[in-house]
C-alpha cells in the first residue's frame, strides 16, 4: 500500500512537471495546451491575464456626440514593403506614410493583417472576417482600427493584396508596392471605441480602439482563400468588460 502510494505520488509530480515545462517551451496558439485560456502562463511577462482585455462583445454602449470623425490621413501610394505569414495571421506591413491622429497625437499605420471570424462582436454578432489596422505613437502607445468584413460583392482592393500568396507559414516576401488603404475602409465611417488591449500575445494593455460599427463586402472566394492560409479560428474569445464605457460616434 506504502509502494503504490509512493508510485501514485511520484506519477502526479512527474505530470506536474511535463505540463509546467510544456507551458513554459511552448509557443502561443489558438486551440489546446497553448491556446487563448493559457496565453497568461506561456507569456509570463505579458498583460494576457490583465482586467482590461479585448475582444469585447459590443453591448450596452452609449452615442457621444462629442465623438469626432476620426482623423485618418492614408496616402492614395503609401508602399506596402512586406507581407509574411507568420502562423496566426496574414500580416502586411507598411512603410512610412499613412498615419491617425486622436486628440493631437499621431499613431503611424505600422501593419494590418486578418482574423477569421472577427474577433470583436458587434451586438452578438460575429462577422466573417476583421481586418485590424495596428498604429504606434513614438510613446509606444497603440490604436487600432477594426474592419469588418461580410461576404457580398467582390473587392478590388482584395484582390490586389491576395495577389501575393499564398506565402508558407514562417516566410515573408517583399512587396514594395504602392497601395492605397481607404479603398479598404467603410463608406459610413461610424465608429465604437473603447480601451482595451492587443488581442495576441503580449495582450498589451492601454491600446485604443476604433471599430467600424458599418462591415466592407468580400466575396466569398476572397474569404476562403485567407482562411486556407491561416489557422482555423483564429480568433480570441470575447473578454470581460470590467466596468469599461464603450462609445458609439454619430
Amino acid at each position: 500500500m506504502k509502494h503504490s502510494l509512493i508510485l501514485l505520488i511520484t506519477i502526479l509530480i512527474i505530470s506536474c512537471v511535463q505540463k509546467t515545462d510544456l507551458h513554459k517551451d511552448a509557443h502561443w496558439s489558438y486551440e489546446g495546451e497553448t491556446g487563448p485560456v493559457h496565453w497568461g502562463e506561456i507569456e509570463k511577462n505579458s498583460d494576457c491575464g490583465g482586467l482590461f482585455q479585448s475582444p469585447l462583445n459590443i453591448v450596452n454602449y452609449k452615442v457621444d456626440s462629442l465623438l469626432t470623425p476620426l482623423k485618418i490621413t492614408y496616402s492614395d501610394s503609401t508602399h506596402i514593403h512586406d507581407i509574411i505569414n507568420n502562423g496566426h495571421t496574414i500580416q502586411y506591413n507598411f512603410d512610412s506614410g499613412d498615419y491617425i491622429t486622436i486628440e493631437g497625437v499621431t499613431y503611424e499605420l505600422k501593419q494590418f493583417h486578418f482574423h477569421e471570424p472577427a474577433e470583436h462582436l458587434i451586438d452578438g454578432i460575429r462577422y466573417p472576417m476583421v481586418i485590424h489596422l495596428v498604429h504606434k505613437s513614438e510613446n509606444g502607445t497603440y490604436a487600432v482600427l477594426a474592419v469588418m468584413a461580410k461576404e457580398g460583392k467582390s473587392s478590388k482592393p482584395f484582390d490586389f493584396l491576395e495577389s501575393f500568396l499564398p506565402i508558407p507559414v514562417g516566410e515573408n516576401r517583399i512587396v514594395d508596392s504602392a497601395f492605397d488603404m481607404n479603398l479598404n475602409l467603410p463608406d459610413n465611417r461610424a465608429y465604437f471605441t473603447y480601451s482595451g488591449s492587443l488581442t495576441t500575445p503580449p495582450c498589451t494593455e492601454n491600446v485604443q480602439w476604433f471599430i467600424f460599427k458599418n462591415p466592407i463586402t468580400v466575396s466569398l472566394s476572397q474569404v476562403e482563400k485567407l482562411k486556407a492560409l491561416m489557422p482555423l479560428n483564429n480568433y480570441r474569445d470575447e473578454q470581460s468588460l470590467n466596468d469599461r464605457e464603450i462609445k458609439l460616434s454619430k
